[in-house]
C-alpha cells in the first residue's frame, strides 16, 4: 500500500481559483482563499486526471442585467487573459472551462464531466460555487461539496450558502477534505 489518498470516483471541479478572488484589494476577495488552497491541492492530487478547473471571465460586451452588474464592478471588464483572471494554480493538462456567468454548470462543463459524480471546491461559496452546484444537482448530477475546501466572501456567507445547498439533499452532499481523502 502506498499510503497516499485513495483514488476518487467521478470528477473534481475546482471553481474559479483566480487572482481576482485572492487579491485583498479586490471587491471580490474571499478572505480564506489561501487557507483552502493546500486542501484543494491535495484533492487535485487524489483525483489525478479527473480534474477540471473553471474560470470566471468578463464578457466582451455585457448584456441584460449584466450591464448593471458591470456598471457597479467596472474594474472587472478585463480581457480573459488579464492577470486578475489568471488561475493561481497551474492546471497542467487538466481542462479549463471559462464562463462569463457565476455558474459553471452548462454544456461546456457537462461535456468534460458527463454524468459525474462531481466533487466541488473553490470560491466563492455563496456565488460561483453555489451557482455551479445547484444547476448540476437540478440536472440530476450527484454533487459533493468539500466544505473546508471552499471559501466565501466571509464565514457567514459561506455557512449560509452551505445551508442553502443542503436543501438539495440527497442530490448535494457534504464532506471535509479528510473525509474525501479517507482520513489521509
Amino acid at each position: 500500500m502506498s499510503g497516499g489518498p485513495a483514488p476518487q470516483e467521478g470528477w473534481l471541479v475546482v471553481v474559479d481559483l483566480q487572482d481576482v478572488f485572492r487579491d485583498e484589494d479586490s471587491p471580490w476577495t474571499a478572505p480564506r482563499f489561501d487557507e483552502v488552497r493546500p486542501r484543494i491541492r491535495r484533492l487535485v492530487g487524489a483525483f489525478g486526471e479527473r480534474v477540471v478547473w473553471t474560470r470566471f471571465i468578463a464578457p466582451g460586451e455585457p448584456v441584460g442585467a449584466w450591464q448593471d452588474y458591470y456598471e457597479q464592478y467596472d474594474f472587472a471588464l478585463q480581457p480573459p487573459d488579464a492577470e486578475m483572471y489568471r488561475l493561481v494554480e497551474d492546471p497542467g493538462a487538466h481542462p479549463v472551462v471559462d464562463a462569463t456567468t457565476f455558474g459553471k454548470w452548462g454544456p461546456d462543463l457537462a461535456a468534460v464531466v458527463g454524468q459525474g459524480p462531481l466533487t466541488v471546491v473553490g470560491v466563492a461559496t455563496e456565488c460561483c460555487v453555489l451557482s455551479t452546484v445547484l444547476p448540476a444537482a437540478d440536472a440530476g448530477i450527484a454533487v459533493r461539496v468539500v466544505t473546508d475546501a471552499c471559501a466565501g466572501a466571509g464565514d457567514e456567507e459561506h455557512e449560509r450558502a452551505l445551508q442553502v445547498m443542503g436543501g438539495y439533499a440527497p442530490l448535494v452532499t457534504f464532506a471535509t477534505t479528510a473525509e474525501v481523502l479517507g482520513g489521509a
